[in-house]
């Protein structure tokens, strides 16, 4: 049996080199709307329905591509469980802080897929990290 259930698409975190016009183009002509700003990481959340897109600037190299990393949305949100069926396929998980996302302030951990793919699992809002 599982640790925990996935419940959606929580994030993507997209590096790009013309911020302000990728923010413009997921606003103008996909539709999403600018949800937060944060200058000092040069980063702008985007909504997409109930997800988000952050793009980022001048992260990471053209040879590391373009996604930063996918967060997926899970409950319930229990460290020690995650850890449990992560580490049965020999994935070892980072430190659990409170992160904001689609649904605000909540836990979650850091992990790379086989092929060094960076993950985030994010448990509810609220919940104790």
């Amino acid at each position: 049996m599982s640790g925990f259930q996935i419940v959606g698409l929580d994030h993507v975190v997209v590096r790009v080199r013309d911020l302000e016009r990728m923010v413009a183009f997921y606003r103008d002509a996909i539709g999403c709307v600018e949800e937060r700003r944060l200058e000092r990481l040069q980063l702008v959340q985007m909504r997409a329905g109930r997800s988000m897109i952050d793009l980022i600037a001048g992260r990471g190299s053209e040879a590391a591509g373009n996604m930063d990393h996918l967060c997926i949305r899970i409950e319930p949100f229990e460290a020690s469980a995650i850890r449990a069926q992560l580490g049965r396929f020999g994935v070892e998980i980072g430190e659990v802080v409170t992160r904001y996302g689609a649904e605000g302030d909540g836990p979650s951990v850091y992990l790379n897929d086989p092929e060094g793919n960076v993950i985030e699992l994010k448990g509810p809002p609220g919940a104790a990290p």
